[in-house]
Order: structure tokens, then C-alpha cells, then sequence
């Protein structure tokens, strides 16, 4: 169904699981309305077009010619991010892509900069950035709240099963997944602990392939060093039967935060008082036992997350503002996850400055 005088029209590049996701959040946006879908899968991205009411496209270039449209959410293969994002930018369209940005630095500085050349907005699907307790840990970090930074943890012990990857012509491939549990299930975590401690100024890592079929790693661990002097550990894994909730812990000199799940499950701060963005929530909540579906599965249930990023990008553009993951916060991710590569492979610790301008 069409809206009556929608304020934004958005195309759709993909027609799989997580562009179902886009449609679903971009139509639960007042104003937007699905205008197109393209796809790799004719049949699938039809069947899309279809549920949202959109013209079905089987060129990109026809799909990227289509009026009206006022920006482009892709969900395709990682590996063709930047490729896909570069032919919007060039039409003018703004960008909002599905995490990761891309899977190289290189491709990222290169789209960062035809964007802004174009005067376009490109924004990242890191809706852990906008989720509310995720949003009190960061509040309680920057306001000074837990004390000078000492250690982070970040643990995505998901489970995948074999036909997670025989299913797709993409998942768990270097060309076009760009890495495995670290890259595809691992990096929300490293932006959410780059986003709230602090830059990442060297790493080492380990990586192994123990379970899945695939070209990339299924379980990795690495070591953080950040700028700020704190230290971090993340492990990574689609082996872990049958799958865990994501779990941060944040550790300062003033207190420590657990984040599991999107749940704030532990709050021990040496001042007792509660974050100001939730005078509801007890000194020491519950735990949250239930398995949320992301670890078990990479179907999004939930589009509310992904509703608030567009919300979100929609208003950067109407106020000229700056999305709550733009692509130089993007590319964060990406750099982090870079360099634990390099060191896995080479087998040495990794400075991440050698790789900034």
C-alpha cells in the first residue's frame, strides 16, 4: 500500500532476510514509503516488491534511475557495500547500509570520499548505537560516571548450523563476507565497545576454523589495547550450541556495567545512583534468562531497531545533520576487525595507527 504524499521514498538493494528487515522498519516510518527493490534473486526481491508495495527491479541501474527516490538501503552481500553505495551516490541518492559499511578500509575511503564530493548522507545499520540501555552504558562512560577505563569484554557465543552457510552463495566466504564470526556476527560488538571506551590502538588475535564447512574463521579471540590505556578481550564464535546471549562488560575505576543481550543486567557504580536516562531501573536488575533470536538464528524478528536508525538517517537529512553511525564511524568497525585479521594471519600483534592517515 502506498502512503498518501510520503516525505521520503527509499529503494531497497537486496531481497533477503535483513532487507525484509529494511521494508518492515522503513514502512513502520511516518512519511517513507518502499518505492523499489532490487536484488540479485529476481524472485525474491519480487516477492519484497511485492509485500511492500514497491516496483521490482532486476538491473541496479534501472533500480538506481527510478523517481521518485530519495535514498538507497542496502542489504546485500558486504562484500558489494561500497560497490552498490558508489552507483547510488553517483545518481545523488543518500546511503544507508546494512553493517558492515564494506569489508575493506581501502573501498570505505573511497566511498567516504565520492559522498562527500556528492554532498550525500551515508549512514550504517548499527542500531545497537540508538538501543536504550546501550545508550545509558555510553552516558555513564562519557559523563565520567565509571572512573578512568581498565578493562572490556565482548562475548558472541552464537550458534549457526551447516545450512546457515550451504544456503547462501555469499556467507562465510573472504570475497564476499569479508571474514566469519568476527566480521558478519562479532562486529555490532566492536563498535559498541569502540563507540562507548574508547579508540582501539593495537590488537592480537587468534582465529580458527573448529566446526562449519567455510573459507573464514566460525571462533576467534583477541586482545584490545586501548587509547585511552584500558585493555579488552573478545571472543567470537558460531559454534556455541545453542547459543548465548551477546554479553559487554565494562569495567572503570568507579564501577563495572553488563550489558546482556540489549539488557543493562548489572549496574555497580561506587556512587549508587542510578543513570539518568532510566530512574526506573534497579541498582542490580534481574537477569534476562530468554535466548534472544539472534543468537540462534539471522532472522530479525524485531524491526523496531532498524525503524529507529531510518528515523534517525530521515532526520539527518532533513535537518543536514549527521546519522548516528555515519560512514567515518563506520569504518571504525571495520579497521578494528581489520587488523585482528592481520595479526590471526601473521601471528603478531597489530598497531592500528600504521593503518591511519
Amino acid at each position: 500500500m502506498i502512503r498518501e504524499n510520503p516525505r521520503f521514498h527509499v529503494g531497497l538493494v537486496g531481497g533477503g532476510n535483513i532487507s525484509d528487515t529494511h521494508a518492515r522498519a522503513a514502512r513502520a516510518v511516518e512519511g517513507v514509503h518502499v518505492a523499489a527493490v532490487y536484488g540479485h534473486n529476481t524472485d525474491r526481491a519480487a516477492r519484497l516488491a511485492d509485500r511492500a508495495g514497491a516496483v521490482a527491479y532486476a538491473d541496479l541501474d534501472r533500480f538506481l534511475d527510478h523517481k521518485p527516490m530519495d535514498f538507497v538501503a542496502i542489504g546485500s552481500p558486504s562484500g558489494l557495500h561500497a560497490e552498490q553505495a558508489m552507483a547510488a551516490i553517483s545518481r545523488g541518492l543518500h546511503v544507508i547500509v546494512e553493517k558492515p559499511l564494506d569489508i575493506s578500509t581501502a573501498r570505505i575511503d573511497t566511498l567516504i570520499a565520492a559522498a562527500d564530493r556528492a554532498g550525500v548522507k551515508v549512514g550504517v545499520f548499527f542500531q545497537d548505537r540508538l538501543k536504550p540501555d546501550v545508550l545509558r552504558m555510553k552516558e555513564m562512560v562519557d559523563s565520567g560516571r565509571l572512573g578512568t577505563p581498565i578493562l572490556a569484554s565482548g562475548r558472541i557465543k552464537w550458534h549457526r548450523p551447516d545450512e546457515y552457510f550451504a544456503g547462501s552463495r555469499w556467507r562465510g566466504t573472504w570475497a564476499l563476507d569479508g571474514g566469519g564470526a568476527l566480521m558478519n556476527q562479532g562486529i555490532h560488538t566492536i563498535d559498541v565497545l569502540s563507540w562507548i571506551f574508547g579508540r582501539v590502538a593495537r590488537v592480537s588475535a587468534f582465529a580458527a576454523t573448529r566446526v562449519h564447512p567455510i573459507e573464514v574463521e566460525d571462533t576467534l579471540t583477541a586482545t584490545l589495547q586501548f587509547e585511552n590505556g584500558a585493555l579488552g578481550v573478545v571472543e567470537a564464535s558460531t559454534c556455541a550450541y545453542p547459543g548465548y546471549p551477546r554479553r559487554v562488560e565494562l569495567t572503570g575505576r568507579s564501577g563495572t556495567l553488563i550489558l546482556e543481550g540489549d539488557s543493562l543486567v548489572a549496574m555497580d557504580l561506587r556512587d549508587g545512583q542510578l543513570p539518568t536516562a532510566n530512574s526506573q531501573l534497579p541498582t542490580n536488575p534481574t537477569p534476562n534468562i530468554k535466548l534472544p533470536m539472534s543468537a540462534q538464528s539471522a532472522t530479525v524478528g524485531d524491526a523496531a531497531p532498524h525503524q529507529r536508525m531510518i528515523e534517525d538517517f530521515v532526520k539527518a537529512i532533513e535537518t543536514n545533520g549527521t546519522p548516528a553511525c555515519d560512514a567515518r564511524e563506520g569504518r571504525r568497525s571495520v579497521e578494528i576487525v581489520e587488523a585482528i585479521y592481520k595479526s590471526a594471519r601473521e601471528g603478531i600483534p597489530v598497531n592500528l595507527s600504521d593503518s591511519r592517515a
